[in-house]
């Protein structure tokens, strides 16, 4: 992780949670005072973490813990009072906000960020992987695309289509969407 939001209305925490966060190796760091400020830097810019101390001025925290945990704009670790722990833990879990008691120990904070740097290195995989899919399907349906156009333009039968965009692809050095692209741009006209 390489950037924070913490949201606090108090600058002992801020100041308490800016220096956790930098001994973590995260080097941007952003704070804010209220939900509704939160809300409008994170239409702007993307954070990897978001730190919230509640309550806020404005609100609780929950309901923006929950936001930001919902739309996967961040990983959240969302600070309560202990007396409230458990009502509002089990209320933002669901979500993936991990919600930690006051009042918070350096190894508490530590402990919590090393689960959301884990969950965050895990998202960031399967986002990977579902661009790389979403690719592949893409490639797919051009490919597909133009077997269509080589079938009922050339009358080529199925794997006639499928032996030419490869031999094309192989040939020319380029890939089989390349290929098929090239066919869609000169049949579909």
């Amino acid at each position: 992780m390489d950037s924070a939001l913490i949201v606090s209305s108090t600058e002992k925490s801020i100041s308490y949670l800016t220096d956790i966060l930098e001994q973590a190796a995260i080097m941007r760091i952003a704070t804010v005072g209220t939900a509704g400020e939160a809300r409008r830097i994170l239409i702007h810019n993307d954070y990897d973490l978001c730190v919230i101390n509640g309550p806020l001025p404005d609100e609780f925290g929950e309901a923006l813990a929950r936001g930001i945990a919902a739309k996967g704009i961040a990983e959240v670790i969302l600070i309560v009072r202990s007396e409230l722990f458990d009502e509002i833990s089990h209320k933002v879990e669901d979500y993936g906000v991990i919600a930690v008691s006051k009042p918070v120990s350096r190894a508490m904070l530590w402990n919590a960020l090393k689960v959301s740097r884990a969950v965050h290195k895990r998202l960031q995989t399967a986002r990977n992987e579902n661009t790389r899919l979403l690719q592949k399907m893409e490639d797919i349906r051009v490919i597909d695309r133009a077997k269509c156009v080589l079938i009922s333009s050339l009358a080529m039968t199925e794997p006639e289509a499928h032996k030419y965009i490869e031999k094309q692809a192989m040939d020319m050095r380029i890939t089989k969407k390349a290929v098929a692209e090239a066919v869609l741009k000169t049949y579909e006209n």
